[in-house]
């Protein structure tokens, strides 16, 4: 019986992972911490019985407390109530579903007392893979991709660890607006971002996908998880998004990930690692796909991707000040404060401003993403 603590259990890698959980009976969860959506928590609590739970406010705690004083559990709060679901004594398993730097500290502490990390949280190697890597290494700690591009990487690489990487071939679907030029996209909307091709996924990430943002998060991530060198991952629109990514290694063969958009695939695979077990769902039909496609990305139009290799080539704090500025302009975003295409603008502007910072430390990335934050508040007041 394996044992799991879930950051994030409420949004889409969350309940996903609790879909796995209910479908393969022979995982037991420890531990569950979500934002401020009590209802489904509760519901998640009354099915799944864990003895730990943390929410984002201490009033949603004590509401939480309240609801579930038939229940033997303990309730928490705030970045405390993070970092304890996170180090679970029992929880052999963390999945880091946070979205956002909001799982830096939690993420790190459960590294140091010794828990595999089933990694759906980008922005932790985005911000700190500097320091994340080496320390996992030191710890003895796996950190298992769940996102499904990385999980294809790794999937790839299954069997070849002894031969060299030439290229990862890390695929994009293109987003909403793939092949649409900046003329033909003044005036979109937020109902517009929001609907992504392929993939049913949280609003941020789903408008991070349409400004290829999430693209580059997930090159940076890529650098780290894979150690390679920046040059050596190449972006690939695929719009069927069935081919997840690809290895090319040193002799010119490529080895791909294929399978349905579903994102419970990678989830389980972390979950189960270096085991497969049967998931229910669509299988491909290759008859019915007739063709695979792919394109170039547009880094002209969608300054999202070509903003995070300038930040990743920078190194030091820059992609931290990338990723902050983002999620700050897509909160504006989603706000319907700013308009789509002010997000660039924001990120471009913050990388600007912002002094560089040489190998930052754990709390210079916070102080790093807290000066980003008060940098916009001056410039984009609502």
């Amino acid at each position: 019986m394996k044992k799991i603590a879930i950051l994030g259990s409420t949004g889409s890698i969350g309940t996903q992972t609790l879909e796995i959980v209910r479908e393969q009976k022979d995982i037991c969860v420890r531990a569950l911490a979500a934002g401020n959506n009590i209802d489904l928590l509760e519901q998640q609590i009354r099915e799944f019985h864990p003895v730990l739970a943390s929410v984002q406010s201490e009033e949603k705690a004590a509401d939480l407390r309240q609801r579930l004083r038939d229940m033997d559990i303990k309730i928490v709060s705030g970045m405390d109530g993070l970092i304890e679901v996170a180090t679970e004594p029992q929880a052999e398993i963390l999945v880091t579903a946070v979205v956002g730097m909001l799982g830096l500290r939690p993420t790190v502490e459960a590294i140091k007392a010794k828990k595999t990390i089933a990694l759906a949280n980008k922005e932790t190697l985005v911000t700190a893979g500097h320091l994340i890597m080496p320390l996992a290494k030191e710890c003895g700690v796996p950190i298992l991709p769940v996102d499904s591009e990385h999980s294809a990487i790794f999937q790839s690489l299954n069997g070849e660890r002894q031969n060299r990487i030439a290229k990862i071939l890390l695929t994009a679907s293109g987003g909403p607006f793939r092949g649409k030029k900046r003329a033909e996209l003044a005036h979109v909307t937020l109902e517009d971002a929001l609907k992504h091709p392929n993939w049913s996924m949280g609003r941020k990430i789903t408008v991070d996908s349409a400004t290829l943002v999430n693209k580059g998060l997930e090159v940076m991530e890529a650098k780290w998880l894979f150690d390679v060198k920046l040059e050596q991952i190449q972006v690939v629109v695929h719009p069927q998004s069935v081919i997840h990514s690809m290895v090319e290694y040193e002799d010119g063969a490529v080895i791909a990930q294929l399978g349905t958009p579903d994102m419970r695939l990678p989830i389980q695979y972390a979950l189960y690692y270096p085991n497969r077990r049967s998931l229910s769902g669509k299988r491909l039909n290759f008859y019915e796909l007739g063709s695979l496609t792919f394109e170039e990305p547009d880094m002209e139009t969608f300054q999202g991707l070509s903003l995070a290799m300038k930040a990743m080539k920078a190194g030091g704090n820059m992609p931290t000040v990338f990723n902050a500025a983002n999620e700050r302009a897509v909160a504006m975003f989603l706000e319907k404060k700013i308009g789509f295409w002010n997000i660039p603008e924001i990120i471009e502007a913050s990388m600007e401003h912002v002094d560089f910072r040489e190998n930052p430390s754990l709390e210079k990335i916070l102080s790093t993403e807290q000066e980003v934050y008060e940098y916009i508040e001056s410039r984009w007041k609502p």
